[in-house]
């Protein structure tokens, strides 16, 4: 008679081979050497395995690649002690699958499972009492095979996540298109898949994003103020036009920066672009290719590659360009006695031609499950020429001679070339307690420029040219180095402490020369001449504390900082020298949970902005003789206070809006203003561009963010910013006083269509704002962006962009072809008045310009990239999902 089948003959052996280990365990070793009766090695007891499934809670459709995490208690070996580890980890599979193998099976563990958009979700497992049974009890179930091998293989069922907020954490609301997510100090937006911006920089990306603006000139603007610039959380020499949109995943919004960050840039917030990266298991890329109107080509791809302790990266991208702008400006001059002397009216159309590359590499390596080193580094480069035609008429009138007429036209020739070179090096350190945790960076950005420049300018009745040349070159070097310790004293108390230092030192030598016939050659022109260098040193330390309840949860801060400032004038052998004292910024952020769907935020912030080299040096220049500007030495900084209170109401999974009422008192604001001055050479009024502090300056609004997602297939993203903004200014000419009520709206619609098509339409409308557009582009141009001025506004400006995409191949491929400024409207400008002059300027650039996009997206989450295994994956490095 046959006892037993075959197929049960595997079964009996591992039952028969369970019983002699613990047999063999109980006999010889005793059971208190370590917790929990495990004398030998635990590892012989690693035999379970956990599966189940991942799904919408709503649709009950499996999620692909969730986090799935079990934690539990490991033997370590350092402590001679057990200590609370990940055991096990694993992305589930494309139908939201997962199985956990390889699991001690004695204890209770704890899985946890992380999705983007999803709330986490947290549950207690076990394998019941089967682990202490193999350690000296009965044999559980009666001793019946069946049910032992059973046992070590658990099936949990489907697992439904649900969307839903935290405290104190993010909360985020679903959407495809576009993800925003409200934490305790800053707004998120995915940017990955906006497909207007496909194919171009950063620009294009950030001009979409709720709350922020961004002319065409690349100067950003948060709430009319100019953000600070980072990339992937650091300092960044690059302006906006040389970021590629398609590099970008999302970019954070920081509207009232709390002590953990830098306490620069007045009151105007941060903005930081987050640039992409992977960390899952095995490998993933996307290549990228495209063409414009203008036949100009742009192209990118990046692979990531991870196995085990080695997490690999890099990326490329190059974009041609060919700009097309037109700008025109009319100046009405007077004297003292408002009698006018003259008028004057000039157009030009200038041309770019040139491209931009970028490349990015790096390398994590996770020494161990507490120990993580990043090591990164990209360069950038360019060339540009430029063309234009100025044309130029002047109408003087004199009391004592005829009136008369100059008419002139102006030829440029330029070309620019710049190359950054920046690298990171990142360590991280995971203490046994869960949390807590030690960060270390240094970053080094090194970049160069060269810029030549040929003008010929003729006049009317004239046969005589006159001719000028611009040489020119500089560079920056910018090294700050940061440390972190985050440390949760409880589950519901976490302390932050933190210090930096940024040093920055910038050159640049620029020279004018001048034709002179006389002598057939060029000659220098000290006047026009534009050569300095300067280091910026800013020192600073943080802390910050923070505690949750069950219904609402608070943040308490204070940062101290320290900065000094050094100028040379190198062709005039002066020097300068500011330091700006010991400053301390104290910062509160207070988060209440009406409900489930409701959240309250308030944040108060106290901020400096430090004045510039530009505006602190004293050298005048008269490289453009309709603006004419100095620096003053006796600037000082000014510091800003800053209270914003948010609302979130999460209507449900389709509607959700958030509204945030804001206010900022500024004193001693670093102003733009001009003042007249005679010129001694000519005997002639002029006015002359500066910087004042003004007295004070106040802004109040209120924003609102509305999304809404109708039937599953459109999505509609409304953004309204209401704000009044008054500046009082004490200067040589008496008691000034600007204010400007502002408001503009955006609106970024998503429609999806039968197979697979998706129609995008962005659109935004800017009214009067009070804040004109300074020199310099956004980004990382020392000196850019915006400042505030008493004497004049930009006008209204609107304009809509729209797209539509085709995904293919199970939407691994998409070809996306878009279009922007549609109706032609988006033309900026500026209305200014002065004692002595009335000033409207506007420019337009690259109207209905249309791309053809095409995007690939690959990869494998395995395990392995080249041998098979089980779906037992390595979790060091995991930081709560992916």
């Amino acid at each position: 008679m046959q006892l037993f089948s075959r197929s049960s003959t595997p079964t009996l052996l591992l039952l028969l081979i369970f019983n002699i280990l613990a047999l063999s365990l109980n006999a010889q070793i005793p059971t208190g050497n370590r917790p929990g009766g495990f004398g030998g090695n635990a590892a012989q007891f690693n035999i379970g395995r956990f599966y189940g499934k991942v799904v919408d809670e709503t649709t009950g459709k499996g999620l692909a690649y969730a986090s799935v995490q079990l934690h539990g208690m490991r033997w370590d070996s350092t402590t001679k002690s057990m200590q609370k580890a990940i055991l096990a980890g694993q992305l589930t599979l494309e139908n939201g699958d997962f199985s956990l193998e390889n699991l001690p099976i004695r204890g209770e563990m704890t899985l946890r499972i992380n999705y983007l958009g999803y709330a986490e979700t947290e549950m207690k497992v076990s394998f019941g009492d089967l682990g202490g049974r193999l350690n000296g009890g009965s044999r559980p179930n009666g001793g019946n095979p069946g049910a032992m091998a059973g046992a070590v293989d658990k099936d949990l069922g489907n697992i439904k996540l649900a969307a839903t907020s935290s405290l104190l954490k993010e909360v985020t609301i679903e959407g495809s298109a576009s993800q925003m997510s409200l934490a305790l100090d800053k707004k998120v937006y995915r940017v990955d898949k906006d497909n207007v911006a496909a194919g171009g920089t950063a620009e294009d990306a950030l001009k979409n994003i709720p709350t922020l603006n961004v002319d065409i000139d690349g100067n950003l603007t948060l709430r009319s103020a100019a953000p600070q610039i980072f990339v992937d959380g650091r300092p960044t020499n690059l302006t906006l036009d040389q970021i590629p949109a398609d590099a970008i995943d999302n970019v954070e919004v920081i509207t009232n920066p709390s002590a953990k960050y830098d306490a620069s840039g007045g009151g105007s917030g941060i903005v930081n672009i987050v640039l992409k990266k992977e960390r899952r298991i095995g490998y993933n890329g996307s290549v990228r290719t495209g063409i414009d109107m203008r036949g100009r080509a742009n192209l990118g791809g990046d692979i990531n590659a991870r196995e085990g302790k080695v997490n690999a990266f890099i990326g490329l991208n190059l974009n041609q360009r060919r700009n097309l702008s037109a700008a025109g400006t009319d100046r009405f001059n007077f004297d003292l006695e408002n009698t006018p002397t003259s008028d004057i009216f000039q157009t030009n159309a200038p041309v770019n031609n040139g491209f931009f590359a970028m490349g990015r590499a790096g390398l994590d390596w996770f020494i161990n499950n507490r120990n993580t080193l990043t090591i990164s580094g990209n360069i950038h480069g360019g060339s540009f020429k430029a063309e234009d035609q100025l044309n130029r008429l002047e109408k003087f009138y004199l009391d004592t001679l005829p009136d008369y007429d100059v008419q002139s036209t102006r030829f440029s020739n330029t070309d620019r070339q710049f190359r950054n070179i920046g690298s990171q090096l990142l360590y991280k350190y995971l203490f046994p307690k869960e949390g807590k945790e030690w960060t270390a960076d240094l970053n080094y950005n090194t970049s160069v420029s060269d810029n030549n420049g040929d003008f010929r300018t003729e006049y009317l009745g004239s046969s005589t040219p006159s001719l000028e040349q611009q040489k020119g070159d500089g560079g920056n070097q910018f090294v700050t180095f940061q440390t972190d310790f985050v440390n949760p004293i409880s589950k519901t108390q976490k302390i932050e402490l933190g210090a930096r230092a940024a040093i920055r030192d910038f050159n640049s030598n620029n020279a004018s020369y001048v034709f002179d016939p006389t002598q057939n050659q060029f000659i220098y022109v000290p006047g026009f001449t534009d050569k300095y260098k300067f280091k910026d040193q800013v020192y600073a330390a943080y802390g910050t504390y923070s505690q949750s309840f069950q219904k609402w949860g608070y943040q308490l801060g204070l940062r101290a900082e320290s900065s000094t400032y050094t100028g040379t004038l190198i062709d005039r052998d002066t020097s300068f020298r500011n330091d700006f004292p010991f400053s301390l910024f104290p910062s509160a952020f207070v988060t209440y949970k009406l409900n489930e769907n409701d959240n309250m935020q308030m944040s108060f912030t106290r901020r400096i902005n430090r004045p510039n080299f530009f505006q602190l040096v004293p050298f005048t220049d008269f490289s453009d003789s309709l603006n004419i500007s100095r620096g003053n030495p006796d600037l000082i900084p000014e510091f800003a206070h800053a209270v914003e209170l948010s609302y979130q109401n999460i209507l449900n999974k389709n509607h959700n809006f958030l509204v945030s009422a804001y206010f900022k008192r500024s004193n001693d604001l670093i102003t733009r203003y001009t003042y007249a001055e005679v010129d001694p050479a000519t005997n002639r009024t002029i006015g002359v561009n500066t910087y004042e502090n003004a007295n004070s300056s106040t802004a109040y609004g209120l924003e609102f963010t509305i999304k809404n997602t109708f039937w599953k297939i459109l999505e509609l993203t409304s953004n309204v910013n209401a704000y009044n903004s008054v500046l009082d200014l004490t200067s040589s000419e008496g008691e000034l006083s600007a204010e400007q009520f502002t408001w503009f709206v955006k609106e970024n619609l998503s429609l999806k269509l039968p197979k697979s098509f998706t129609v995008q339409l962005n659109g935004s409308y800017q009214s009067r704002t009070a804040f004109d557009t300074g020199g310099g582009r956004g980004g990382g141009g020392y000196g850019g962006g915006p400042s505030s001025t008493a004497q004049g506004y930009t006008i209204p400006v609107w304009y809509v962009d729209a797209s539509i995409r085709k995904d293919l191949w199970n939407r691994k491929g998409s070809i996306t072809l878009n279009i922007q400024d549609i109706f032609r409207s988006r033309k900026t400008g500026s209305h200014t008045e002065s004692l002595l002059f009335v000033q409207d300027s506007w420019r337009r650039r690259d109207a209905q310009l249309v791309r053809l996009n095409f995007s690939y997206r690959f990869g494998k989450f395995d395990v392995s990239l080249f041998r098979r295994k089980n779906n037992r994956v390595e979790t060091e490095g995991m930081e709560g999902g992916f």
